[in-house]
Formats: C-alpha cells, structure tokens, sequence
C-alpha cells in the first residue's frame, strides 16, 4: 500500500493500489483513473453565482429578476418574488437551487434567473 494514493471514492477505502493507469480499490472493486482523481482534488467546491456574480451560499435569500413560467401549468412567477432559505445542488441541466417559492410549492430554479438579496 503506498501512502501517496487517495482513498476510494465509493467506500473510502484507504487500501487502494495502482493498477496500469487505474486506481484500484481491493474491497468495493471500484476503477478509477488516477488523472481524474487529481482533477477533482484540484477543482475542489463548485461555486455558485447568481445573476449578477454574487456568491451563493445555503439558506440565502434571493429575488427572481425575471417572470418564469411554471412548466405544466398556467401560473407564473413574478419578477420581485423573494424565495428565502434556498438550498445549492447540481440539479437537472442548468437547475442548481433547490427552494419552496411561497404560492407555488417546492421547485429547481436556474441560479442565472435569481440575485442574492
């Protein structure tokens, strides 16, 4: 075992051993490259901002700056509406805030239509 490798992503095994160009974990039989785990130790936390570059943070307030229609349904968000204790994640697509919008329910929004208050 060589003290220099990282641990496992999927069970963080610290038994990992070098396989050709892989990384190998004995105990899960997880495969990954060693390139790649470099890559996402160098990246480290996504930042997100909003529409003006503000940084988000977890349990923000923020203003919607533009009328979002609401897929599947006739209503519309209004520009002004402040959505409070908002929650970061990596969504579908571009969707990286989860929050509830007073009136309308829980829901995704794209951090590009929102501004930190």
């Amino acid at each position: 075992m060589n003290e220099t490798l990282p641990p496992c992503p999927e069970c963080s095994s610290a038994y990992t051993y070098e396989m050709g160009a892989l990384l190998v974990c004995p105990e899960c039989g997880h495969e990954w490259s060693a390139q790649a785990a470099e890559a996402a130790a160098e990246a480290g936390p996504r930042v997100i901002k909003d529409a003006v570059g503000n940084i988000l943070a977890d349990g923000d307030t923020v203003t919607v700056i533009k009328d979002l229609k609401i897929k599947g349904s006739s209503g519309v968000i209004k520009v002004g509406t402040k959505v409070r204790g908002i929650r970061l994640m990596d969504g579908v697509g571009d969707h990286d805030i989860d929050c509830k919008v007073d009136g309308v329910g829980p829901m995704q929004l794209k951090s590009s239509v929102v501004k930190k208050v």
